[in-house]
């Protein structure tokens, strides 16, 4: 790392740590104010609250810092002449723009990696502590598809791993010829284990003479092998956000029961794709950049730039949310417009680049 990048890094992160923690404090803060009549009166809890708030509104304020850092950036060279004394040096525009998205490309991908944690279900902890059922993980009625098997919860635990009131219907060529029965069971080595189950068999074959119901009890049994609970979580509530890791098992596992998996896509395509939308923000807000302070206007620009990144930002917000209520399909809502956007941005950006 030569002695330039090193200077231009140090500049770029002191005012992205700046725009960073005042964007979390703000978000954060308005959200505590809103919300602290409704937030128990504990300090563990209204401490997990205010952390697991903070990430949540991560996915928002890191993409938009690294912008605003960037712009602030700018306008901090631009004033201080340091901009056209990089150039008149001999140094390329592109060693000026390049440290800066090589460093805001390591810090989305580590946003992705932390999406693809626990922490990714931040938003849902959060309001769970207001509601008073952070202890409390419940779900109730759950009746869903499951290969060769049709499903019933009365209730389920998915942290605690467990369900209660487990009716299983096995069937094959569109009859019922199993059903389990049981009042509790357990999720463990990627099965369900089914305790004191009462097993009932149905012959394939009806013959009056022959034929009869064969009903079994079993103290221990297991079935249903991987069908995870959270997944059961996830997927039964249609508003619920994924971790990438559990957003891409239930695509796999939906997909296989031929379900309808354009809301777990639209999740993934945003956790996965959208955030890289700063990149070309970054590349062209550097191609609108003035060399010379003498003709620099500062409220112009800055306000300009952080009314294309909003727009930019909101428009992405808006397909995501058309795709995830199933208004349009995720590939047409989130791929395709990301990639007219890199292509757009890369043609914008090299006709304003041979002005240097």
């Amino acid at each position: 790392m030569n002695l330039l990048t090193k200077y231009l890094l140090t500049k770029y992160l002191k005012s992205f740590i700046i725009v960073f923690i005042s964007l979390e404090l703000f978000f954060v803060g308005i959200d505590f104010l809103q919300n602290f009549r409704a937030i128990p009166n504990s300090a563990n809890l209204q401490l997990l609250y205010l952390l697991y708030n903070a990430f949540f509104t991560l996915t928002l304020t890191l993409p938009l810092s690294l912008v605003f850092g960037w712009i602030l950036t700018l306008i901090i060279f631009v004033k201080n002449n340091e901009f056209v004394a990089f150039l008149s040096l001999g140094t390329k525009p592109k060693a000026i723009y390049m440290p800066t998205i090589l460093t805001s490309l390591a810090l989305l991908i580590t946003l992705i990696v932390l999406q693809s944690t626990p922490l990714a279900y931040a938003y849902e902890q959060k309001v769970k502590i207001m509601d008073g059922e952070y202890f409390t993980n419940t779900k109730t009625d759950i009746f869903l598809k499951y290969d060769n098997y049709f499903v019933y919860f009365k209730k389920l635990y998915p942290l605690e791993k467990r369900a209660e009131e487990i009716h299983i219907f096995k069937i094959k060529n569109e009859d019922i010829v199993e059903t389990i029965v049981a009042k509790k069971a357990y999720f463990q080595n990627n099965k369900w284990y089914v305790l004191d189950a009462k097993v009932t068999k149905k012959p394939e074959v009806l013959d009056w003479n022959s034929s009869k119901i064969v009903v079994t009890d079993e103290k221990f049994l297991n079935t249903l092998e991987g069908f995870k609970p959270k997944i059961l979580d996830t997927v039964y509530e249609s508003t619920s956000n994924f971790s990438i890791v559990d957003a891409v098992y239930a695509l796999v596992l939906l997909n296989s029961q031929n379900v309808n998996t354009q809301t777990i896509r639209a999740s993934l395509y945003y956790q996965l794709f959208t955030p890289f939308f700063i990149l070309p923000v970054i590349m062209i807000i550097f191609s609108f950049a003035s060399i010379n302070s003498r003709f620099f206007n500062i409220g112009q620009f800055s306000s300009l730039s952080v009314f294309f990144t909003l727009t930019i930002w909101g428009l992405f917000f808006m397909l995501h949310k058309f795709s995830k209520g199933g208004i349009v399909i995720p590939e047409i809502a989130i791929i395709l417009p990301l990639l007219l956007w890199f292509l757009i941005s890369y043609i914008i950006f090299k006709k304003r680049e041979n002005s240097y």
